[in-house]
C-alpha cells in the first residue's frame, strides 16, 4: 500500500503533486509539506509517432462517461453537432447512459483501446479536451488525454482551467461555449489549424514525455541530495 496518510506528509524529503500552481504553496501551507513539486503525467514517448489517416470526423472526444464532465460535452460537442449537420463528430469512451439523445451525425465507440488512441486521433481536424470538476477547481491539472492529442499533431479544443495556457502557451484553442467551438470549426483555415497541432506536437515531445519527466525527478533528487 503506498498511500502516504496526510500526517507523514512534514517527513518527506520531496512531495511530488500531480497538481502544480497554487496547490503546490497549499500543500506547504496545510499539510506542512517541505518541498512540494510538480510532477505532471506524460506522453509515452514510444506513442510518439503519428499515424497516417484519412481524416473521418470533424470533432471528437475520448473520455469514460461522467456526470460532471456532460454539461461541458453537451456544450462543446452535441451542440455544436446539432448546429452542424453537415459535419462529422464522434464521442469514445463506455459507461454513457442510454438516455442520451446523441444526434444523428455524431459517432459512437464504446470501446478504444489504448493502441487505437493515436489511430483515433490523427483521424479528427480538431479533439476536444473536457477536464473533471475537481481538476478544473484545482487548476494545473493537465490529463493524459491532454498529452496523448498533442502528441498526435491534432488540435485540441479544451475547457478552460487555470494553468492550461501556461503548460500549453500558443497550443491549445480554449473555448468557454457552443460558438466557440462552431467557429473554429467552421472559420478557422486549415493552415492555423495545422500550426497550432505543430505547435502542440512540439512542446510535448520537448517537455511532456517520459524522458522528460526522468530529468525533471532527477533534477528534483538532485537538488534535495545536495541540501
Amino acid at each position: 500500500d503506498t498511500y502516504i496518510a496526510p500526517r507523514q506528509i512534514p517527513f518527506l524529503d520531496l512531495y511530488f503533486s500531480f497538481t502544480g500552481g497554487p496547490m503546490l504553496e497549499h500543500l506547504r501551507q496545510r499539510y506542512s509539506a517541505r518541498r512540494p513539486c510538480a510532477l505532471y503525467c506524460a506522453l509515452d514517448a514510444n506513442d510518439a509517432s503519428v499515424p497516417r489517416a484519412r481524416l473521418r470526423w470533424d470533432l471528437g472526444y475520448l473520455g469514460t462517461y461522467s456526470a460532471d464532465r456532460q454539461p461541458a460535452l453537451e456544450r462543446l460537442l452535441l451542440e455544436p453537432a446539432r448546429r452542424l449537420p453537415d459535419r462529422r463528430f464522434v464521442v469514445a469512451g463506455p459507461q454513457y447512459p442510454t438516455d442520451i439523445a446523441w444526434p444523428a451525425n455524431v459517432d459512437r465507440i464504446e470501446h478504444l483501446p489504448p493502441a487505437d488512441h493515436a489511430g483515433f486521433y490523427a483521424a479528427q481536424r480538431f479533439t476536444l479536451n473536457i477536464t473533471r470538476a475537481a481538476m478544473v477547481q484545482a487548476g494545473w491539472s493537465p490529463s493524459v488525454r491532454l498529452f496523448e492529442a498533442a502528441g498526435c499533431g491534432t488540435p485540441v479544443i479544451s475547457d478552460r482551467w487555470a494553468g492550461l495556457l501556461d503548460i500549453f502557451p500558443d497550443a491549445v484553442i480554449v473555448a468557454d461555449d457552443t460558438d466557440d467551438v462552431v467557429r473554429a470549426l467552421t472559420e478557422m483555415p486549415g493552415d492555423a489549424r495545422r500550426g497550432i497541432g505543430a505547435t502542440a506536437r512540439a512542446l510535448v515531445l520537448d517537455r511532456h514525455t517520459g524522458t522528460a519527466r526522468a530529468r525533471e525527478l532527477l533534477l528534483a533528487l538532485e537538488t534535495v541530495a545536495k541540501q
